[in-house]
């Protein structure tokens, strides 16, 4: 699967974002209770964000699903643990669909790390997902993420876990 990424427009892409986020597959996107009006605000503050970066990924020019970047020196892990240069955070989520496509959600972070990895500043990949995510850890442990420890975020028990571009490389060509 091919992907092609574009940032979000906070105002033309809220509706769209909204029934993504707002779906119950969606619950550790945390949005759950939602208007559009919260999620406009959210990704405008995002877009205004210069440690943190909202994108789309786009196959055949559609989007397909949300990915989001962020500086963890700046954003979401400060003071949580030791953000070395290099580092880059990354949230993705793939909207709930009626007709599943087999192997789409493993394409969806192999792509996002693919172009995590394009930037050459980029060493290493750092989430914190929810410690009661299981999907999410056996996809991060697919495409080379190690877990360290949990930690306690203000909104959730998290599993911090590391990716550097060796474990990915490694993990997508196995």
């Amino acid at each position: 699967m091919t992907f092609t990424f574009r940032p979000v427009d906070p105002l033309n892409d809220a509706r769209l974002l909204h029934s993504w986020v707002t779906h119950p597959k969606a619950a550790f996107w945390m949005m759950q209770d939602a208007r559009l009006e919260d999620v406009e605000r959210a990704y405008m503050e995002i877009a205004a964000d210069d440690h943190h970066h909202a994108l789309f990924g786009l196959r055949g020019g559609e989007p397909v699903f949300l990915m989001e970047k962020y500086d963890p020196a700046h954003r979401e892990l400060v003071g949580l643990y030791e953000a070395l240069p290099g580092d880059v955070g990354m949230h993705f989520l793939t909207p709930a669909t009626d007709t599943p496509e087999h192997g789409f959600t493993r394409a969806v972070i192999s792509a996002v790390m693919a172009h995590l990895f394009e930037d050459p500043a980029v060493e290493r990949v750092v989430v914190e997902p929810d410690v009661r995510n299981t999907a999410v850890h056996a996809l991060n442990a697919a495409v080379g993420f190690v877990p360290e420890r949990e930690i306690d975020k203000p909104e959730k028990r998290a599993l911090l876990s590391f990716c550097t571009r060796e474990r990915f490389e490694k993990a997508v060509t196995a």
